[in-house]
């Protein structure tokens, strides 16, 4: 089976990179005005410097992102350092940045303790900016393409099946050539965002494999190769032999990726399939006003679906303590919230475009920060 790959950029950024920002600094294009005249369109007045740190998922996205908000506002200096979720969100209830990027929503516990840039009394918001499915990308020569269920895939990664030629993944790929070699299962040594999405499409799907639950930090009783960030767990697939891991689908490249058994059939990541899951999916329940988590449904059979998929959220005050923080953080996140943002985001990274309803919902809380 020939799968289709998201589209990706040329150019992606190098591993161990620990800060994404973009000098654009072009002048709009002039305009054509209504009465045919041709003059320049109006400058921005915004300016200043903004931080943000997290997820390395949209880390391409986040160069997209910062590129084209910064030419249209070429006197704001945008910085994003892709150091991961957990470290993202960190900083964030630190205060050492104005927004996070997190593969994982705030959990009830990070929410019951203070934000250091938040207002007091005001909670932060998840608004979800970025889906992508999660690739399970692999290195075996020869082989481009497997089918696997989920049982399986948390067998591999939690050292019950070790050698690719093992009959689980054999009699679901009748056509492939294994080999009789030891499976290198890769997983994330940073606390991840995508390893907790993983994690949970795992304990949803293969429960009574998967024993270890839902976590962001890899337990050691697991095994297996840790590297950090996104592109770590890539390069030591790519750099490897025999290997298999996990990564946001954007970053696949040319490795072989599996397909999913959902219900009868087995599916390959698209953005579409990605993008069906998360509007098949209800809101998180008991949250606070204008927080807009999502529970995805990992167990769904529906046709056409992707479900292990990872929505990446930008974490941010409503009401800022700064008032030039909050300009700043509004004006940017409207940008990649807006149809023009997640386009740029897509071509750059390959994720899927939210939909236009989740547009509106996410605009309408945007316009509240202060």
């Amino acid at each position: 089976m020939k799968f289709t790959k998201l589209g990706r950029a040329a150019v992606v950024a190098a591993a161990g990179a620990l800060l994404l920002s973009s000098c654009a600094a072009n002048e709009p294009a002039a305009t054509e005005p209504a009465g045919g005249d041709s003059a320049a369109p109006e400058a921005s007045t915004l300016s200043g410097d903004l931080a943000g740190a997290g997820a390395s998922s949209m880390g391409a996205a986040q160069e997209a992102w910062i590129a084209g908000f910064q030419t249209a506002n070429p006197d704001v200096n945008i910085t994003y350092d892709p150091a991961g979720s957990g470290a993202g969100r960190e900083q964030f209830i630190a205060g050492g940045v104005g927004f996070a990027g997190s593969d994982a929503y705030l959990d009830d516990e990070e929410l019951a303790g203070e934000f250091a840039a938040c207002a007091p009394d005001s909670l932060p918001v998840d608004l979800p900016i970025y889906i992508s499915p999660i690739a399970v990308i692999f290195n075996v020569e020869g082989v481009d393409s497997l089918n696997m269920d989920a049982a399986t895939i948390a067998k591999i990664f939690s050292g019950q099946i070790t050698n690719w030629n093992d009959p689980a993944i054999a009699e679901q790929n009748p056509e492939a050539t294994l080999p009789d070699a030891a499976i290198t299962a890769v997983h994330r040594s940073d606390d991840s965002g995508t390893t907790e999405n993983f994690t949970e499409y795992l304990a949803a799907t293969a429960e009574s494999d998967w024993t270890e639950g839902v976590f962001e930090t890899w337990p050691a009783a697991y095994g297996g190769e840790g590297a950090q960030g996104t592109s770590g767990v890539v390069d030591a697939v790519s750099n490897g032999t025999n290997t298999i891991g996990y990564a946001d689908a954007s970053r696949a490249g040319d490795l072989g990726t599996v397909a999913l058994q959902v219900g009868e059939e087995y599916v390959p990541f698209t953005a579409e399939a990605a993008a069906a899951a998360v509007d098949a999916s209800p809101r998180v329940e008991g949250r606070h006003e204008g927080d807009l988590a999502v529970d995805l449904d990992r167990t769904t059979t529906e046709a056409g679906v992707y479900p292990l998929v990872l929505i990446s959220y930008a974490i941010a005050c409503t009401d800022y303590e700064d008032d030039a923080t909050a300009e700043l953080v509004k004006a940017y996140l409207g940008y990649i919230a807006s149809e023009e943002g997640q386009q740029a985001g897509a071509e750059n990274a390959g994720n899927a475009p939210i939909s236009d309803e989740l547009r509106e919902e996410i605009l309408a809380v945007v316009d509240t920060i202060q």
